[in-house]
Formats: C-alpha cells, sequence, structure tokens
C-alpha cells in the first residue's frame, strides 16, 4: 500500500527545490584565513546576519558544513507567523505581562520585517498573507483556543477570531475539527526561492558563503576567535552561530549542543491535484495546522495545484519512504478527498527545541547565537540573525525583548535527545484524550 502511494518519480528532497536550477557549488580556491565577522551556518539566520554585517562594511565568511540551505531553511513548510509557543498565558506567568507582550510584540515585528524586506528587496519567493486557521481537534481545545484569541486581541492588538464548527467551511474543507481560530496576518512563503534571494542579496553585499566546510572547532582565542575546519583555520574578530537544529551534529558546538533539541520533522507533496479540488479544501489558501501537541501543518502549494502536509509520525526519526504513507493516511482523516492523491515528493529536516520553548539570541564572550525556533522559524530566524548582526556592530537597534534569558538545559543532555520518543508518546496519548 506504501509502495503504490508513491508516484512515478517520487522524490525524496523538497517540493521547494524544483523551483530552483540549482547549480553545483563552486569550490573555493582556498579558505580565507581571516575576516571580520565568521559565520557558522548558511541558512536564514546565517545569510540574515551575513547580509546586515556586510552591507555595514564587514568583511563576512559564512561556513556551511553542506550546501547552504541544506537544513530547515529549505525544508520547511513554508509557513510564515508570529506566535510563540508559551503563548499570552504562559509568558505572562513566568516574565510578567510587560515582558510577556513585549515579546509576543517582538515575534509580530519579526513577521512584519519579514514582508518589509521581501518587498524592499524584490525578492521572487511567492510571498502572500493569507492568514492561518488553526483547527480544533476536540470541543474543549475550540474553548481554550476562542479564550485566547480573545485575550490576544485585546493585549496587542491582533486581528484574530474564533471561528465555530458551522461555519468552518468557509476556512477549511474538512469536518474532522470542532472550530477553530483565524490570525489574519499571518504570511506563506516557498522556502526554497526566498533562501536563494536572501543569499544572493548577501553575497551582492560582499558576505563570501562556502560550501562542504564543517567547524570542528570555535573557541576565543586572545581578542580574536578562531574556527576550524578540515580546510584550515580562520581567524575572525567575532563569530555569531547560526546552526538552529543542526547545532548537535558537531561537537565544536557543545554549549550549544546542550540546549537545543532535534527534532525532525516529515512532510509530503501529493501530485497535482485539481485546481477545484484544493481549493475546496483550503477556500481561502490559509496556511494551516491544528492544536495537537504533536503539530500538523500543512498549505496549498503556492500554485494550487498541490497539498503540502507535515507533523511527526514517528516516535523516532526515520526514513522519508517510512514517514510518507503514514503523513498520507493523517493527511486524508483530515481530507477523504485525497485518499486517491499520490505522493511525489517526501522529505525531512531537523528544527530545533528549547527546554523554555523560545528563542534565544545572546552572545558567549565573543561568539554570538541565534537559534532555537521551536518549528516557527522562517521569520523569526530572518530577525533574530539581524539582531545578532546587530549586536556585533554594537548598535542599539540590536537590543531584543529575548535579551537576558537564561538558555536552559538539563542533566544528562549532550545533544542526543534520547527522551524524545517517550514525550511524543506521551502528548499522542493526551491528544487522543482530547486533553
Amino acid at each position: 500500500m506504501g509502495a503504490a502511494l508513491l508516484a512515478p518519480g517520487f522524490r525524496t528532497e523538497p517540493l521547494w527545490l524544483d523551483a530552483l536550477a540549482l547549480a553545483p557549488e563552486a569550490a573555493e580556491p582556498a579558505l580565507p584565513e581571516t575576516a571580520d565577522v565568521v559565520i557558522v551556518g548558511a541558512g536564514y539566520t546565517g545569510l540574515s546576519a551575513a547580509l546586515t554585517l556586510a552591507r555595514a562594511g564587514r568583511d563576512v565568511v559564512v561556513l556551511d558544513a553542506h550546501e547552504p540551505g541544506y537544513g530547515c531553511s529549505r525544508r520547511n513548510g513554508g509557513q510564515c507567523g508570529a506566535s510563540l509557543k508559551p503563548g499570552l498565558a504562559g509568558l505572562t506567568r513566568r516574565f510578567g505581562s510587560a515582558r510577556a507582550i513585549a515579546m509576543l510584540g517582538e515575534a509580530r515585528e519579526s513577521l512584519e520585517h519579514l514582508a518589509a524586506f521581501v518587498a524592499e528587496e524584490g525578492i521572487a519567493c511567492d510571498f502572500a498573507r493569507p492568514g492561518r486557521f488553526v483547527g480544533a481537534h476536540t470541543p474543549r481545545h475550540y474553548e481554550r483556543l476562542a479564550r485566547d484569541l480573545e485575550a490576544l486581541r485585546r493585549a496587542l492588538g491582533v486581528e484574530v477570531w474564533a471561528v465555530p464548527r458551522a461555519e468552518q467551511r468557509q476556512e477549511i474543507g474538512s469536518d474532522l475539527y470542532y472550530g477553530g481560530g483565524v490570525y489574519a496576518d499571518h504570511a506563506a512563503v516557498q522556502p526554497a526561492r526566498y533562501h536563494a534571494g536572501l543569499r544572493a542579496r548577501a553575497e551582492a553585499a560582499g558576505a563570501r558563503v562556502v560550501a562542504d566546510t564543517p567547524v570542528t572547532a570555535l573557541a576565543r582565542d586572545g581578542e580574536a576567535v578562531v574556527a576550524a575546519t578540515p580546510r584550515g583555520r580562520l581567524r575572525a574578530h567575532d563569530a555569531i552561530v547560526a546552526t538552529n537544529g543542526y547545532s548537535v551534529l558537531t561537537g565544536a558546538l557543545r554549549p550549544f549542543r546542550r540546549r537545543v533539541i532535534p527534532i525532525g520533522s516529515y512532510m509530503i507533496a501529493t501530485e497535482p491535484q485539481p485546481e477545484a479540488l484544493i481549493r475546496r479544501l483550503s477556500p481561502k489558501g490559509r496556511v494551516l495546522n491544528d492544536t495537537r501537541r504533536v503539530v500538523l501543518y500543512f498549505r496549498a502549494s503556492p500554485d494550487g495545484r498541490r497539498m503540502v502536509f507535515g507533523g511527526r509520525v514517528a516516535l523516532a526519526e526515520t526514513d522519508p519512504r517510512v514517514s510518507a504513507p503514514r503523513l498520507h493516511a493523517v493527511m486524508t482523516e483530515i481530507f477523504p478527498e485525497l485518499a486517491s492523491a499520490r505522493i511525489s515528493h517526501s522529505w525531512m529536516g531537523f528544527i530545533a527545541y528549547t527546554f523554555d520553548h523560545l528563542p534565544h539570541v545572546g552572545a558567549i564572550d565573543r561568539i554570538h547565537y541565534a537559534m532555537g525556533y521551536c518549528g516557527s522559524g522562517v521569520a523569526m530566524a530572518t530577525w533574530l540573525g539581524r539582531k545578532a548582526a546587530l549586536k556585533v556592530l554594537g548598535a542599539a537597534e540590536g537590543r531584543s525583548a529575548f535579551d537576558g534569558l537564561p538558555f536552559p538545559t538539563r542533566p544528562l543532555y549532550g545533544g542526543l535527545p534520547w527522551f524524545l520518543a517517550g514525550a511524543v508518546a506521551w502528548y499522542r496519548l493526551l491528544d487522543r484524550l482530547g486533553v
């Protein structure tokens, strides 16, 4: 059954790459020996930082262990939000009302910045603001969601509202949910095209992006930071670590390995479907997800011909060929009309969760960092990459509501999330119970 669902030409690569004419990475003749700033990671965070620094006149080198964008910058679902995982109530309990509102306000600012940046730079990446619909998978979750949306609207003036079950067909072509909520300003983007545009502008500004060059050690050396790689050592005045969910793949980043939890997120794309069918399933073209703890997220492709569907469907990390039929089964619970739709692409990437469910930006000596987006990184990675660069420059604009947060870890955690399977199983049980 699983194999029958795979379309001819099935690929275990992101759908998004089909729109790019990818040339092989040009080999650097030699690794530069010095730079003003070395950045580890050439995803959204690293390239946003590189662009800000290069336009300020700094000599910037960006190192990536693979091709730039190899991680979730080209593997995410293209959903752009302005929310934080703890929500207004959770943030208020932990930090007080003023800082909670400041954090959520900055999350909204990150989304507005992304929209303005794409427009001002003329990046062709199918950016749109269709809004988001969140389906409530139990009546209890609908009641909670409606209360939370009203509190958010009152506190920040956000354009959000609850949608009762009797009206949800206006938002989603499914009867699975018990109503839901709309975030009117949330957005969508073609993630690989956005990454390509961001890289092009960083390189045009003078940043050097070096592929296939893993950093094996990164440490302060007197008044400099030295990045060691298999191709040599690079000495810089400052460094920025921008590796997010891939921070655990090298011992060079031990302080960050212990503070971010890599979690595989899996996606499929259907073969092209009749446009009328996709419009029935997503009448307003919104980005979509639901209130389950083990979150599902989905959307129509930018051309309105496919359903792109993501989530976690295994306790442990698995192969995209294994996850594909499982995701298809969950997708057809929501959209029975897609039961016969075959899968053209299946892929995965690692997001970075944190123990406090918040993103982090800061510095250890001259080693700056921005990471931990908890699955909501398109806007926030661009935003905090820029913030990290502004901190390197000593600019007052680099201040953030996320400054000074403790960056917690746990005993016995060194980067391998041995507890993840148990946590996912527990959250699934809570989802089934509707708690």
